[in-house]
């Protein structure tokens, strides 16, 4: 008969145990999806579709996708009351924190947006 996780953690020696256990309550923090974490904000669909100005089904589409754009997930993560900070961890370097990143692109891609230059 196999053994449980729980039994299997038992026999290991106490400073693994110790270092299960904070890696789980660290993930336990951790949310998997927007859904989660549009309740972790105790936000309704409905009312992140009414700061979006988009309806509710609108919400649950976001909520499914595994892909989407970062102006989407910006937009998402204001209307439950937070923000969005992008994090790049190099090798051999500390944390980067990209900021404006949709700023960047939208002057990019169009070249109107972008601020005049003065002559």
């Amino acid at each position: 008969m196999g053994r449980t996780l729980n039994q299997m953690i038992a026999d290991l020696p106490l400073d693994r145990q110790a270092r299960i256990d904070a890696r789980y309550r660290e993930m336990k923090n951790e949310v998997e999806s927007l859904r989660q974490l549009r309740e972790a904000a105790e936000k309704t669909q409905a009312e992140i579709a009414a700061a979006l100005h988009i309806r509710q089904p609108s919400v649950s589409k976001i909520e499914k996708q595994t892909d989407m754009y970062l102006s989407t997930l910006r937009s998402y993560v204001e209307a439950i009351g937070g923000t969005l900070d992008l994090v790049v961890n190099l090798p051999n370097r500390s944390a980067l924190r990209l900021a404006h990143l949709g700023d960047v692109f939208a002057s990019e891609l169009n070249p109107r947006s972008a601020p005049r230059r003065m002559r």
